[in-house]
């Protein structure tokens, strides 16, 4: 029995007791809409099912969700949570402007598609916009302004566009919420910026309406327009195959609005502390 239980010492000590705790990971996470941390960890398995792939988050993980991206990040510094997820363009923005950040797991599955979600009530407008959409994408124009606004945006500050003033066209309130920079951007002074105008100022020229932005956390999204605060939020979530197919499991889960097609595909990684 004594050597029985020296032998199961030593094993332990090297590293290779089968039986040893097992840490979890605590993993931030952006609001999503209508989702809690279970339904997040049914999602990352219902989309590894469906990719043939392995979880993004085990079940041995917890799983912190925040309101915005600030809070996200001040936990992570304090130690908090020891890594956070988020689409790789935002990653890539942060980890560029806070040197004790790092970019991890770069192979994330699914794909995410970004769409604006519109009142159901006007859901008659979606079909001009969707045709807008498709059109910049077909003319080149989306290119450029995801490549000006995101790509090649580097360590410039990002730029806060315009919105066209259109006389006697419909007014339409717009939610943004800064948590998903340089995509939908917020600057120090308040005022929204980088993709977000760019691309609203495009279709608002296009579609012939006014847009006014409103600025939200992304916790607040799905409260806003139901209650009547906007029209349209900026963005909510879609999930897409590697075949940029969708998958009928969205990480923003919405009610009572209409989703566009979606404006921007992106891989989601994660950010932690330097090591």
């Amino acid at each position: 029995m004594k050597k029985f239980l020296l032998s199961l010492s030593l094993v332990c000590i090297l590293g290779t007791c089968s039986f040893a705790a097992v840490k979890p990971a605590r993993i931030g996470v952006l609001a999503p809409i209508g989702q809690d941390e279970k339904d997040i960890i049914k999602w990352s398995e219902n989309v590894a099912e469906a990719e043939g792939k392995s979880r993004m988050f085990k079940n041995h993980n917890v799983i912190v969700i925040y309101d915005d991206l600030n809070s996200m990040i001040m936990a992570l510094k304090a130690g908090q949570i020891d890594r956070f997820s988020t689409t790789s363009y935002t990653a890539e923005y942060i980890t560029s402007r806070h040197p004790e950040f790092e970019l991890i797991d770069n192979n994330h599955n699914p794909i995410i598609g970004y769409s604006l979600a519109i009142r159901e009530e006007d859901r008659k407008q979606l079909m001009g916009i969707n045709l807008e959409i498709n059109d910049m994408r077909a003319d080149g124009t989306l290119e450029r302004l995801i490549r000006e606004n995101i790509i090649n945006l580097g360590d410039k500050e990002p730029i806060a566009y315009d919105m066209p003033k259109i006389d006697g066209a419909d007014v339409l309130r717009v939610a943004v919420t800064g948590d998903l920079p340089p995509m939908d951007c917020i600057l120090a002074d308040g005022r929204p910026a980088g993709f977000n105008t760019a691309f609203l100022a495009e279709l608002s020229r296009r579609i012939k309406k006014n847009f006014e932005l409103v600025s939200i956390s992304a916790g607040a999204r799905q409260t806003a327009i139901s209650s009547g605060r906007v029209d349209i939020l900026f963005w909510t979530r879609g999930v897409y195959n590697s075949k940029r197919e969708p998958l009928p499991y969205p990480l923003d889960k919405t009610v009572g609005v209409s989703i566009s097609q979606p404006y921007l595909l992106g891989s989601r990684t994660a950010v932690s502390l330097r090591k």
